[in-house]
């Protein structure tokens, strides 16, 4: 319909004949059937079952006639939406604001709100994946420009990590597979587990939370685990607040995120990073293992040879002493032996000496005594006189006049009395 306000015979529009004539002109170039390519930056967007966006230029030039920035009213349904946000996801890219995107998609009036909106039916997610490329290296340039790439790495780490601290989400396959490790190493880990979440938008707030409050405590190293999933999954250990929150970390950090081929920028900054959960795990464990082999059952088992070594010598060392103290006694016993046989032969010889040379001391005396013998003199005719205290009477002033005295002969006794006491002349 061509409209010439000159002519009389211009027809006058009602309103909804007018969005009927703006929807077919507009239809007819960009509609559904002649789809387009538009690029732009993600200014605002929201999703509830359909994805709403605000997209503006992304130069951030404002038109010449207006005074702020076209904004496009972005929408993809969720028919589409749901596949492309599976894409997306499967590349690890999920639309954040300030993103640049390539969408396309066709032009579609909404007469209610006098708006003219933008159907998204696909996005460039090559174009995507570069940008996010991109950005990803700008950061890992500014994190060596600023020295944080080493930063953790000359953390000094304790020979015997036993003081494990965990970032993980309870419950998951990563948790359980870096804990089944510790538990299997037959080792005393004491572990502290800090709840954060591993995937989506509160990801990075909470696994930076989880590691300030572990390097606040007595621990020896931080493990920050995730098991596998897809590179959206995966994206949020490329943010750049918990690469610094690592960098920086008072203690040594270690990860173990999603399975072998990914890395993240976490895993760059981290002082050890392993492909999986269960491998650091195992690196871990087999640290402590190698540990204790090297420093304690090596050495041990040193000692004990040595010490087998030391009886076995100690044995040899006491048999041959045994032996020579039973020969040395065995001697010094037929030694004694002889000794004693040939003291006793002394004994023998001097005491039938002895005995002889008392036999016959004996006899002479009992012949002295015998010649002495009071009653052979009684018998030859001497007499014993006592007085009446029964001493002998050795001389008169043994005696007193009167006193009576007792005269023993050989066959008997007498008893007198003292009439005079003559004495010799």
């Amino acid at each position: 319909m061509t409209l010439d306000p000159d002519t009389d015979a211009s027809p006058i529009l009602e309103v909804n004949q007018f969005y009927a004539v703006i929807t077919k002109q507009l239809e007819s170039e960009f509609g559904s059937r002649s789809p387009f390519w538009i690029r732009g930056e993600i200014q605002k967007l929201y999703e509830k079952g359909h994805l709403y966006l605000d997209v503006v230029d992304a130069s951030g030039a404002a038109s010449s006639s207006k005074t702020r920035a076209a904004v496009v009213k972005a929408h993809c349904w969720q028919s589409k939406w749901s596949s492309l946000r599976s894409r997306l996801a499967a590349e690890g890219v999920t639309l954040e604001t300030g993103m640049v995107v390539h969408f396309f998609g066709y032009v579609d009036v909404y007469e209610p709100s006098a708006t003219i909106g933008f159907t998204v039916t696909d996005i460039d997610v090559k174009a995507l994946l570069g940008d996010a490329a991109k950005k990803r290296e700008e950061l890992i340039a500014k994190l060596r420009a600023e020295g944080l790439m080493e930063t953790n790495k000359l953390r000094p780490l304790s020979p015997v990590p036993l003081r494990v601290g965990l970032v993980a989400s309870k419950g998951t396959e990563g948790y359980n597979d870096f804990l089944g490790q510790l538990r299997n190493a037959t080792v005393a880990f004491e572990v502290s587990h800090v709840q954060a979440s591993v995937q989506g938008d509160a990801a990075p707030n909470e696994v930076v939370n989880a590691l300030w409050t572990l390097d606040q405590l007595d621990l020896d190293v931080i493990c920050v685990v995730r098991g596998g999933g897809s590179k959206g999954d995966l994206s949020c250990f490329d943010d750049e607040r918990i690469a610094r929150a690592i960098a920086t970390a008072r203690l040594p950090v270690m990860t173990g995120i999603g399975h072998t081929g990914d890395t993240s920028i976490a895993d760059l900054v981290a002082f050890h990073s392993a492909i999986t959960p269960t491998e650091l795990g195992a690196a871990l464990a087999n640290k402590v293992l190698t540990w204790r082999e090297n420093r304690v059952r090596r050495p041990a088992e040193r000692i004990a040879l040595g010490t087998d070594a030391i009886i076995e010598e100690a044995t040899v060392y006491v048999g041959e002493r045994r032996r020579t103290m039973t020969f040395a006694v065995r001697d010094r016993l037929t030694s004694e032996q002889r000794h004693f046989d040939h003291v006793r032969a002394s004994l023998s010889t001097q005491s039938r000496f002895v005995l002889e040379h008392a036999s016959n001391h004996l006899l002479a005396t009992r012949q002295l005594l015998t010649a002495y013998d009071p009653q052979r003199r009684l018998a030859q005719g001497w007499s014993i006189t006592t007085n009446d205290a029964g001493a002998t009477v050795k001389s008169i002033a043994d005696v007193s006049d009167g006193e009576t005295i007792t005269v023993r002969v050989s066959d008997g006794r007498l008893k007198t009395e003292v009439r005079q006491r003559i004495g010799d002349a």
